[in-house]
């Protein structure tokens, strides 16, 4: 058996045929997991969006680093075909144009770009924020000096995000900085990998440091919930009939953002709860009492929650995400006497009168019903070592090669535990190669180490099955 030498995914020259298109998902936007740094690693640089993004920092004298967090703040990565998020915001950048807000007017305005090109050119559309980022900079007084601190940049990020309030707009700015300090690496379109080495950050937060960073006081309705009120514009108060569903929605667009527009009165629309893709913050944002704009014909029977993410982007669905909504629908089926089945838990594009395909075919209804019922939650102190993963569509094998049954799969960057491992078929992905599996105990199955995202190829402190 041959284990790559040096770092686990070092520069290793492909050994094969790539056998791991079985194993992950090609040609998903933008998965990332952190990416500490350190030798070895794939080299960073090369490919369209790199070129994009480092050729947007020279002209603008932006930090092409917080470009990136920004951009993978929003979208990760993904332009969506043009198509614009739920906030009417477009590209990797997440440019929108609002009645208030209109940061793709306003880079088209100092590009020169037509808006056409801003909204489905990836190249343009990295340079259009780049531009409003220098001039968000300009306005606040950066000069030469402060644009070469990333700690600077704070205040910058958060008005970038076009935040409806102060608190909102910190979200966005923490989301950016959160990602600097770990560090990521996001695959794009086309395989390729756009790498931000982690770093320590302390940035000046300026007026944004007296704001609370958790955004509002704890829900009523579910205590593990904070607080942060629609505006009324965008919802009804009372009912018209007794609850008897919840619905699930993908945001289309990222957390803070769908703060944002919810409590922004032109939206008209709304959402009992939003739920975070990184860690599973809950947000309640419509009191259960009220009713919601989400679901047309179910808006007076049913409490809705969005998920961050994009319905076509698995790598929005982590575990953490399943796992706290899960959590708030049992809490929520308890409450209400609503069944814990797919009769009482309906996604958005089920709910009769709807055009939308949320949550789609990326979300795993098996997996999250079967957390709905299954008490906690909670994967408890079962046997095992938890390691971060990295990748889209990871498939979890029922024996250590990639022509054995698959039993599971990860859509998206998660945590999983280990409970031993054991040389199998060697797995050669990206230039990475490893004959190296895991067993995951709460799968049933093996999963490559290439997805075991640590620097070790053979998983420190973890014995032999």
């Amino acid at each position: 058996m041959t284990l790559t030498t040096g770092w686990k995914r070092g520069q290793a020259a492909l050994l094969g045929t790539l056998v791991a298109a079985t194993l992950a998902l090609t040609g998903q936007p933008a998965t990332a997991a952190p990416y500490p740094g350190g030798g070895g690693a794939p080299d960073a640089g090369s490919g369209a969006m790199n070129t994009a993004f480092s050729a947007a920092a020279a002209e603008f004298d932006v930090p092409r680093d917080l470009l990136v967090a920004v951009g993978y703040g929003e979208t990760h990565l993904d332009g969506h075909g043009g198509r614009p998020s739920q906030a009417n915001g477009y590209g990797v950048m997440h440019l929108v144009s609002q009645p208030k807000h209109k940061t793709l007017e306003r880079a088209a305005k100092l590009t020169g770009e037509s808006v056409t090109d801003l909204k489905k050119d990836t190249a343009a559309n990295i340079r259009g924020a780049a531009a409003v980022l220098r001039a968000v900079a300009d306005e606040q007084g950066l000069d030469a000096t402060d644009r070469d601190s990333l700690a600077e940049w704070y205040p910058v990020a958060a008005e970038y995000g076009a935040a409806t309030n102060d608190r909102t707009a910190r979200l966005y700015a923490d989301t950016a900085y959160d990602l600097l300090n770990k560090g990521l690496r996001a695959q794009a379109a086309g395989n390729e990998q756009v790498l931000v080495k982690a770093r320590k950050v302390t940035p000046d937060r300026g007026k944004y440091a007296s704001i609370a960073s958790d955004l509002g006081v704890l829900s009523d309705d579910y205590p593990a919930a904070l607080w942060v009120p629609a505006s009324t514009s965008n919802y009804q108060t009372g009912r018209t009939a007794a609850i008897n569903k919840v619905v699930v929605h993908v945001t289309q667009g990222s957390y803070a953002g769908s703060i944002s527009w919810f409590q922004n009165p032109s939206s008209q629309v709304s959402a009992h709860y939003v739920i975070r893709s990184s860690d599973g913050q809950v947000t309640q944002m419509v009191r259960d009492a009220n009713t919601a704009w989400h679901a047309r014909s179910a808006n007076a029977s049913s409490i809705g929650i969005e998920h961050e993410g994009f319905v076509a982007d698995p790598s929005w669905f982590t575990d953490s995400m399943y796992r706290s909504s899960a959590a708030l629908t049992r809490h929520l089926t308890a409450k209400y006497g609503i069944p814990r089945t797919r009769t009482g838990v309906v996604g958005h594009s089920e709910v009769p009168g709807n055009d939308h395909t949320d949550p789609g075919a990326n979300w795993n209804w098996t997996y999250y019903m079967s957390l709905v019922n299954g008490g906690s939650g909670d994967p408890g102190p079962g046997p095992g070592t938890s390691f971060p993963t990295w990748g889209t569509g990871v498939s979890i094998r029922q024996d250590t090669t990639t022509t054995s049954a698959q039993v599971a799969s990860l859509a998206g960057p998660t945590t999983v535990k280990v409970q031993c491992q054991k040389r199998g078929q060697l797995v050669n992905y990206q230039g990475y190669s490893n004959d190296a599996w895991s067993y995951l105990p709460d799968y049933g199955g093996y999963i490559s180490n290439i997805f075991i995202d640590v620097s070790d190829a053979w998983l420190p402190g973890v014995p032999n099955c």
